[in-house]
């Protein structure tokens, strides 16, 4: 009898280190921003890692993205499992509406503490900055500033980002109004001397790539990546800085498989991710990990400081000023 209960306590511990140990499996939904291209490749390294587990996307830019969540919300059936997109605004809107998983076990350990939601419901996984995109064919300066954009001559051959379409846009606009020596003041005068606002980015980069604008105020891998396949582009960072976005990543409360939504969060935290990213012309979160080849070194970075509490508040006002300005 003795035989039979300890071969019983053994069947039974083994199945449990089973259980536990078990990889994660089934199906793992996630709603992003991220390119399509580049985020084909990132799933491809996922279920190396993960084979047990398939991934169905949706893409499309984070305001488009956060529609389709609001709606699915709406109507009690949210599809998505994970949330990787450009915009922090919009994720702390998620974390606020209490829709976000606390997921505490998130390997945090190199992340830079800005990148870390302190109630750990969502994580940075990148660093994308906004400056200056120009048409070498049209612009030959080597360094210039925001104010640089303002005269009619410049202003009217400028193309930014709509904040309707683009979080990255969100955030920028967000940035710049809170700066004491820009404020609407720096859009209302760029959309009187004749700039205009495409949909997103991709819009932004096809105009000054073809010539049609000469300056484009954009995300800086887009523009690097471009330029590293023969466009007439490149990059400045503006001399009074850069406004910054994280790329967030969560898994949602209501998502029906958390223990594969929880590895594609952890993945994305990995030093695999990191290398992918910086492969893919991001600049790496991880200090031990160098930028991209042309880039300069995150130390380097001049990043504008920004409320997003305050940012988050003033969304809605941002977004009605800017249509006002550049239309919808």
């Amino acid at each position: 009898m003795r035989n039979a209960l300890l071969a019983g306590l053994v069947l039974a511990a083994t199945a449990a280190t089973t259980v536990a140990l078990a990889a994660p499996s089934g199906t793992v939904v996630v709603y992003t921003s991220q390119p399509s291209d580049q985020i084909a490749k990132v799933v491809e390294a996922f279920r190396k890692a993960q084979p047990g587990v398939r991934v169905e996307l949706y893409r499309s830019g984070t305001t488009e993205v956060m529609n389709k969540l609001q709606a699915e919300f709406a109507a009690g059936r949210p599809q998505a499992d994970v949330v990787l997109i450009a915009d922090a605004v919009a994720m702390t809107q998620l974390k606020n509406d209490g829709r976000l998983l606390v997921n505490p076990d998130a390997p945090i350990a190199k992340l830079p503490p800005a990148l870390v939601d302190p109630d750990k419901t969502y994580f940075g996984t990148k660093l994308i900055t906004t400056g200056i995109a120009i048409n070498t064919n049209l612009v030959k300066a080597k360094s210039l500033s925001w104010r640089d954009l303002l005269p009619a001559a410049a202003a009217g051959k400028t193309v930014l980002a709509h904040p309707l379409y683009s979080g990255a846009a969100v955030i920028h606009i967000g940035t710049i109004v809170q700066q004491w020596n820009f404020g609407w003041s720096y859009f209302e005068t760029l959309a009187k001397n004749g700039a205009i606002a495409a949909k997103g980015n991709g819009a932004v980069l096809e105009s000054v790539a073809r010539g049609e604008k000469a300056y484009g105020i954009i995300i800086e891998y887009m523009a690097f990546n471009a330029k590293a396949k023969g466009s007439p582009i490149d990059f400045i960072f503006p001399q009074e800085g850069v406004s910054a976005i994280t790329q967030p990543v969560a898994v949602l409360k209501t998502s029906r498989n958390i223990e594969a939504a929880k590895a594609f969060v952890t993945w994305q935290l990995s030093e695999d991710a990191q290398n992918q990213s910086v492969s893919q012309g991001y600049f790496p979160v991880f200090s031990e990990i160098a930028s991209p080849a042309g880039y300069p070194p995150v130390s380097s970075l001049r990043i504008m400081g920004a409320d997003f509490k305050t940012m988050l508040a003033k969304d809605e006002e941002n977004k009605r000023r800017f249509v006002e300005l550049f239309g919808g």
